[in-house]
């Protein structure tokens, strides 16, 4: 039991962090005007590859409905 605790705090934790590194992206593309230190790894490349890492972590039916794959990639190509 203590284990299924600690993985649904840590799902629920990676969840809660790839929300904000995508929040970080929208800032840093928009009102943020493309400064790195707007970023949670204050590195564009750095940034993607642990949004990456996170979104993979998730079993296929678990990943967020609210960012894609896709969505990574696009924020990759306008970020780097």
């Amino acid at each position: 039991m203590e284990k299924l605790i600690l993985n649904f705090r840590e799902e629920k934790f990676n969840y809660q962090l790839l929300s904000r590194l995508k929040s970080d992206c929208e800032y840093y593309l928009g009102n943020g005007n493309r400064n790195k230190k707007h970023l949670w790894a204050e590195d564009e490349r750095d940034h993607i590859n642990e949004m990456k890492k996170l979104y993979n972590s998730f079993d296929d039916n678990k990943k967020p409905e609210w960012l894609t794959w896709n969505d990574i990639l696009n924020y990759e190509i306008k970020m780097i």
